[in-house]
């Protein structure tokens, strides 16, 4: 249901109603919007029992009345800020639970006692989750007005806090589903939690004063260009300077501390100051995103030059809406900070905003709201909203958005993504047409497509790059290559984890399939002196003066679905120190750390760092890379390791580096485990850079020694499906468990050496078997890693000294350390670790027992046996605590298939199934016949698991060859094709 129409106001009300407000403690724009709604609930003859922990005089200024009443309590603490432009997840998280769950039953106690006490006719919320449940208690209706709620903002925080905190986005979610419906505004995140929802227009507060009055009052010229500066508090350590401003620029500063010293060309606002008349009577606003801001700025068509914020995940949606109206400018985070403001100004003022649509949303949702209290029943009797939610947290109903998912998004956001071409936002694996239309546009000097579908595909995506683009990356693209000299692609896969998984970091045997899906990476070498910079980038290297220095621009295709920027820039020069030396990897790991929407430029920019320190190879020339990957991120197929692998590899080939696809991914490596800060082993790095089509990589992780590849049989095939679920390999559940897999190696070789010890000193005389067992313990308290250690060893041995778990603390006053060099010790922390360290020894086993099977005769038993050690390895994971709800249910639709009637009389198809990779979602491999029925029986699973969950999972079907295998093109663009190409182009963040 959408309301958008003008309306006379708020008609008065026959009947003198009560409405109880509670407003989130998350920030001013909760209760600056809330504001307005009240208002005309007020202006209508109604009282309003404002529940909030923001300051009194929000509310008061705007309204003088009697019919408000200000009741302080903070019943939500929203989001955590670290500063003014970071979010604090795992903060967030547990003062959250102190706030709202550990005192929950008093908190409802109170609430509804409160609620009866004023007998309220109507419960709102913007958004409070317990204020939907102590109405529903108290027998009171409830609605909720809001752009955004907690369980999706909360869901991602779990993903990277860990699941211990889910829970908490469960019973927010169980909150929420008694609120009878949501009034939703404009600029809205998914919210499956609500049973019926209502869209309204933007709630936004009116002008007091006009433009030139506001100016005037500043003592501001008509010729004077004025930006606002709106952070809510300004980050950390950070110092306005004169030069920050062009020539001619005012700047009107908000929040400014009563000691701060200013430019002459800042200026502070008074704390009083009524934000909306300033904003309306300035040329442009620089800030973060909020719905505040965002509203004001569409409402009264003021650019708005923004910085994203670190994991605030209403931003993309509120982001995107900005440019839909032309009304956004995004800025780099490390600009800001060093005051490189001129480029992105004059942007902002030639933006044309275009938000016509209407700005009563305050008035219309009083509306609503006024006719609720009286009776009307705006609702209908939908599914259960926490039921809904619950599958959708589980399943990963997060921030990054997959073709297939079913969710309702905004109007404008999808005529943005139909004029944007969203549906396939990197190089597709295969469009079902052999036409090679894009290829004829260049010279292939080295290398050869090898009839690979995708990369004729990124051909095609090149040869498009002089026409006019509207999407942001592509605007960058288009400027980044001189098309008359050469340029290089590389091809890295991802990779599907057959067997072997987390235990390679154990050193344990892996199978890994190089999946159809792959990263490419064009790259060309230019002369600084003719390297066409982004505005921004070259106002950098002017202040530094000088002749052109080297600087590295690349384009990331796929930003629109995921919370990081489109393109990086740095000068090369930042990776040396003083000295004239490159920087330390832990310094680089800060640099890429500064700014989350750009850290994915760690993996492509952290390539070239390493080669410095590994190979001692010195970067002169500047270095422009697009980057079009189609492996899909958060799936648990090595997205990261396809960047990393193709980056390296075209970095490789354009300064002559003949590096063999072994040493390319132990260096690949380095750039994940040290500049990252992901602490994965070395296995998807090698598959990526050595697989081959059609065969199994069969490698020892000690730390990459390649036994083999093993020719997957006729007769089997294997598929991956993607949960839902995103997976991180830097998340807290995968790094625990790695970590208690140490902490179980290290106890293993401390028992070794103390019954050595123990038998030295009882001074035994040993015969030949006893002199055996002697070699054993010498070698088992040396162990270099786990998988060395027999599972028969370890049952007899050491299975009794392992504790199922073990504080931190406690481990480091036995132990000392635990020997991993990527991971820290929490000392707080309790960590698993008897399954841990179970999991290497007998996954190493299962491994060499799938790949001797591999081999063996064909048989039903063959495939059965097969399949069992693949359901073995999913349920070791679990054990470990790296399970989820999502990859299980999937297995278990294997199971069903596998086991019915139908399966058993075509002599099986499907048989067997496991989590893959780094576990906690992502995907799941199954195994079964190579025929058309179990192919069948893979879209069974898919739309069972899309009418269970609301999500259609992606497919992983197909091989193709590893980068190594793939080489490296060497292209140029035809001359007859270089006429019939734009020069222009602008960056995103800075357009020229």
């Amino acid at each position: 249901m959408r309301i958008e129409t003008e309306s006379d106001g708020v008609s008065a009300s026959r009947k003198h109603l009560v409405f109880a407000y509670y407003v989130t403690g998350h920030g001013f724009g909760h209760a600056t919007r809330v504001t307005e709604v009240m208002r005309h609930l007020i202006l209508a003859g109604h009282d309003v029992h404002v529940v909030t922990g923001a300051p009194d005089f929000v509310f008061t200024s705007e309204i003088q009345s009697p019919h408000l009443f200000i009741r302080k309590v903070l019943l939500d603490c929203g989001a955590v800020q670290a500063d003014a432009l970071t979010v604090d997840r795992l903060a967030s998280l547990e003062k959250y639970s102190e706030t709202a769950v550990k005192p929950r039953a008093s908190i409802l106690a109170r609430e509804i006692e409160w609620l009866n006490s004023i007998k309220a006719d109507l419960v709102v919320s913007d958004v409070v989750p317990v204020a939907c449940r102590a109405a529903a208690d108290a027998g009171i209706r409830s609605v909720c007005v809001t752009n955004f709620s907690w369980d999706f903002i909360y869901a991602e925080y779990v993903m990277a806090a860990g699941l211990h905190h889910r829970s908490i986005v469960w019973q927010i979610a169980e909150d929420y589903s008694h609120c009878e419906f949501l009034i939703r505004l404009p600029g809205y995140c998914p919210m499956p939690a609500f049973r019926d929802v209502i869209d309204v227009p933007l709630v936004v507060r009116r002008l007091h004063k006009s433009a030139k009055e506001v100016r005037n009052e500043l003592g501001v010229d008509d010729n004077v260009k004025l930006v606002i500066l709106n952070f809510g508090g300004q980050p950390s350590g950070w110092k306005l300077k004169e030069e920050y401003l062009p020539k001619g620029w005012l700047c009107l500063v908000c929040g400014a501390s009563e000691n701060q010293d200013l430019p002459p060309n800042f200026k502070k606002l008074a704390k009083d100051a009524y934000t909306p008349d300033v904003i309306a009577a300035s040329d442009c606003m620089l800030g973060k995103i909020g719905y505040g801001t965002v509203s004001e700025a569409l409402a009264y068509k003021c650019p708005f030059v923004f910085v994203r914020r670190d994991y605030f995940n209403e931003e993309p949606f509120l982001r995107n809406m900005l440019e839909y109206y032309q009304c956004g400018v995004e800025m780099i985070r490390r600009d800001l900070l060093t005051g490189h403001w001129t480029p992105y100004l004059e942007r902002a003022i030639s933006l044309k905003p275009c938000y016509e649509a209407g700005i009563n949303g305050g008035e219309v949702a009083a509306h609503i709201l006024q006719e609720t209290a009286i009776g009307k029943n705006y609702a209908s009797d939908k599914l259960s909203g926490a039921r809904r939610l619950r599958d959708a947290i589980v399943l990963g109903y997060q921030l990054q958005r997959a073709p297939g998912r079913d969710m309702a998004i905004p109007e404008w956001y999808a005529t943005a993504e139909n004029q944007l071409g969203l549906s396939s936002p990197s190089s597709p694996v295969d469009d079902g047409s052999s036409e090679f239309s894009g290829i004829e546009d260049f010279e292939i000097l080295h290398g050869d497509v090898q009839g690979l579908p995708d990369t004729v595909a990124f051909f095609k995506t090149l040869s498009e790059l002089g026409e006019k683009h509207t999407r942001r990356e592509r605007k960058a693209a288009a400027s980044l290559f001189i098309w008359e000299e050469e340029i290089f692609v590389a091809r890295a896969p991802g990779r599907l984890d057959v067997m072997g998984g987390i235990a390679d970091y154990s050193g344990s045997l892996v199978l890994q399939m190089p999946i159809r899906e792959a990263c490419h990476v064009a790259l060309q070498r230019v002369n600084p002196s003719k390297h066409r910079l982004w505005k921004h980038a070259q106002a950098r290297q002017n202040a530094k003066g000088g002749e052109p220095t080297a600087v590295l621009q690349v384009v990331s295709y796929g930003s629109e679905l995921g919370n990081r920027g489109p393109t990086f820039d740095m000068d090369l020069s930042d990776f040396m120190d003083e000295e004239g030396k490159p920087i330390s990897y832990e310094e680089a790991k800060k640099y890429f750390a500064q700014d989350p929407s750009q850290k994915w430029a760690a993996y492509v920019a952290g390539a070239i760092l390493v080669l410095m320190h590994e190979l001692g190879v010195r970067f002169e020339d500047s270095i422009s890379m697009l980057v079009s990957s189609a492996v899909p991120e958060g799936k648990g197929v090595s997205s990261s390791a396809s960047v990393e692998v193709a980056s390296m590899s075209a970095i490789a080939a354009a300064h002559g580096l003949n590096i063999s696809p072994r040493d390319l991914a132990l260096l690949c490596q380095k750039v994940e485990n040290h500049i990252v800060g992901a602490p994965c082993g070395v296995m998807d790095q090698m598959a990526s850079a050595c697989g081959e089509a059609n065969k199994l990589l069969a490698m020892i992780c000690q730390p990459a020694e390649i036994v083999g590849l093993v020719e997957i049989p006729n007769h089997i095939r294997f598929w991956g499906i993607d949960s839902g679920i995103r997976h991180s390999v830097g998340g807290a559940d995968y790094g625990s468990v790695r970590i208690g897999t140490y902490m179980g190696l290290k106890m293993i070789k401390s028992k070794a050496s103390d019954e050595l010890s123990e038998l030295r000193a009882n001074g035994l005389n040993y015969d030949e078997v006893e002199q055996d067992d002697i070699e054993l313990l010498k070698q088992e308290a040396s162990l270099d890693y786990l998988c060395n250690l027999l599972p028969h060893r370890y049952e007899a041995l050491y299975a009794k000294t392992i504790p199922e778990s073990i504080i931190g603390e406690e481990f480091l006053k036995e132990y000392k350390n635990h020997n991993d060099p990527v991971t820290i010790i929490d000392e707080k922390r309790n960590y698993n670790v008897r399954f841990p360290t179970i999991h290497p020894v007998y996954e190493n086993f299962r491994v060499k027992t799938f790949k001797a099977l591999l081999t063996s005769a064909t048989s039903s038993d063959q495939l059965t046996a097969l399949g069992e050690l693949l359901y073995q390895c999913h349920y070791s994971y679990s054990a470990c605590g790296l399970g989820s709800d999502g990859t299980d249910r999937l297995v278990h639709l294997v199971q069903e298939l596998q086991h019915s009637a139908a399966s058993k009389s075509e002599g099986g198809t499907l048989c067997g199934a496991k989590i893959t990779g780094g576990g906690s979602g992502g995907t799941v491999c199954v195994i079964g016949r190579n025929s058309l029925k179990s192919s069948e029986y893979i879209f069974e699973v898919q739309q069972r698991y899309k009418k269970a969950t609301g999500y259609l999972p992606f497919i992983f079907e197909g091989s193709s060859p590893g980068a190594g295998k793939f080489g490296y093109l060497k292209i140029r663009r035809r001359v007859a094709s270089i006429k019939n190409v734009s020069t222009g182009g602008d960056s995103p963040q800075s357009p020229v």
